[in-house]
């Protein structure tokens, strides 16, 4: 019997179309092909050629949408949606420091201050983000990509105050450099300080701009300074491979992909989903401010070996995810809060689904919106299956960026406000809380929970963040402090845990 490869090529030698309408098998030939024997042939393999057919239309698909480098021809690029949002809001002056991120290490050992600096150029010159700023022309913001450069790596020495006045000084250095803003028309978006603590201790800090990072770039960008620096101390070549594409190719896909109907079956969906959507009341212990503010504070979460243990069996016999088993009891409660039977979360999500974007620092995650009906006084296993229901759908959807969203659906848009969702909700991996990086002749630790401080920066009312930690979960609720007390988060809290 001939292979399938073979039997399709004779067939396409005797101009035989064969072609897929949903799960049907089509065939048209030239009259007196078809003979009976090559019927049965037919009949007999056609579970087999569907199966092959529906392959190579995914594989078309895959390569149609591969994300390919674009022309540089001098043209400015285009923003991805995202960015376009954050530029919008940059241009309106509305996010004070909101949206810088800080990446704080802590440095303990003997360091090499010339491979530090060396490896964080190397990683700004591999990554385009890191050395863009942004421009409008005729009235459409373009990505404007400058040549590698070398950034200032300055040194504040507090070795010589005694240990609590270094770390309160380290303190407000830290918050004052996250207080500092970007101007993205000028400055490339990443800042980087170095502060000495003693002979070998010292606190790195890089700062990004969202517009031009995400959570999950904070881990790219550890590991490779690791392997850079690593390389340069040895006096090695970089052991990194060199990037299949930028961010600007991201971008220019996403616009090109997005169309037609990708763009539509995944915009009908969330039309149909989110249509008449109710805002979400929680009652706050003071009035929301005309224009939304950032000042925010955090309070520590801490689930139990017991109760994690009893959380996990749950999930395992529902059938669930960690993620949906707890965002449906913080449904229920915000429900509980509110009033309210219908609830809509945001969650971020990494969306970097594509192997060629893995490796890059750039701004990729997406918002999904959460939303649940709670009505009709369901048991916890019935709420879970719902989260889990609306979970599912979400992620089949999820190509759509949430600025898209919000143009398509039209939400009454307000400067105090978040649209069409103010409380977020997000579990993370315990590789992103703290990636595992090392340097040589250094102990590194991640020092944003030491140096944190009161104060920290907030996009919404309310932020819960999870991650398991061994046979436990912790987190922080991240709360608005122009709307919430600490006392009445406090509670809340512990009616979550």
């Amino acid at each position: 019997m001939k292979t399938l490869k073979k039997f399709l090529e004779n067939l396409a030698n005797q101009n035989v179309k064969l072609w897929l309408e949903g799960e049907r098998l089509r065939c048209k030939a030239p009259e007196g092909v078809l003979t009976s024997e090559l019927q049965i042939q037919l009949s007999n393999r056609k579970q087999e050629i569907i199966t092959f057919l529906k392959q190579a239309n995914l594989n078309r698909e895959f390569k149609e949408n591969l994300i390919k480098p674009i022309e540089r021809n001098g043209n400015p690029p285009p923003l991805s949606f995202a960015q376009q949002r954050l530029w919008f809001i940059e241009k309106m002056a509305l996010s004070s420091n909101a949206y810088n991120m800080p990446l704080t290490l802590h440095l303990v050992g003997k360091l090499d201050y010339v491979a530090l600096q060396k490896s964080l150029n190397q990683i700004i010159a591999r990554h385009e983000p890191l050395r863009t700023t942004f421009s409008e022309t005729n009235g459409t913001p373009v990505q404007i990509i400058k040549p590698p450069f070398e950034l200032e790596l300055p040194l504040q020495d507090l070795s010589g105050l005694t240990p609590s006045e270094a770390t309160t000084k380290l303190q407000q250095l830290l918050q004052q450099e996250n207080e500092l803003l970007f101007n993205l028309e000028v400055d490339p978006p990443i800042r980087a300080q170095l502060y000495q603590l003693g002979t070998t201790e010292y606190i790195l800090q890089i700062t990004l701009h969202h517009i031009a990072g995400d959570g999950w770039s904070l881990t790219v960008l550890p590991k490779e300074l690791s392997a850079i620096y690593t390389a340069t101390v040895f006096d090695k070549p970089s052991p990194l491979p060199e990037l299949p594409i930028q961010y600007a190719d991201f971008a220019v896909w996403q616009k090109n992909y997005l169309q037609g109907q990708t763009l539509s079956s995944q915009l009908n969906y969330w039309k149909e989903k989110l249509l008449d959507l109710p805002q979400l009341q929680l009652p706050t212990d003071h009035p929301r401010p005309a224009v939304e503010t950032f000042n925010g504070a955090g309070i520590p979460i801490n689930i139990p070996a017991a109760l994690t243990s009893k959380i996990k069996q749950l999930t395992q016999k529902q059938g669930t995810t960690l993620f949906m088993t707890l965002l449906a009891a913080f449904k229920v409660l915000l429900s509980r809060y509110s009033g309210e039977e219908s609830v809509a979360v945001g969650t971020p999500i990494a969306n970097r689904n594509r192997s060629e974007i893995e490796g890059l620092i750039g701004f990729f995650v997406n918002s999904l919106v959460m939303y649940t009906d709670l009505g009709g006084d369901p048991s916890f296993t019935e709420v879970l299956n719902r989260v889990k229901q609306t979970a599912l759908e979400a992620y089949g959807h999820q190509d759509i960026p949430f600025e898209k969203l919000v143009e398509q659906l039209q939400p009454e848009r307000s400067l105090s406000q978040n649209p069409l969702f103010q409380v977020v909700f997000a579990v993370q991996e315990s590789e992103h809380m703290k990636p595992s990086f090392s340097l040589p002749n250094l102990e590194v630790e991640l020092g944003w929970e030491r140096w944190m401080g009161d104060q920290m920066t907030v996009r919404m009312d309310l932020e819960l963040h999870l991650w398991p930690v061994g046979e436990e979960i912790k987190g922080f609720c991240a709360y608005n402090t122009d709307l919430f007390e600490a006392e009445t988060i406090s509670r809340m809290v512990s009616h979550y845990e």
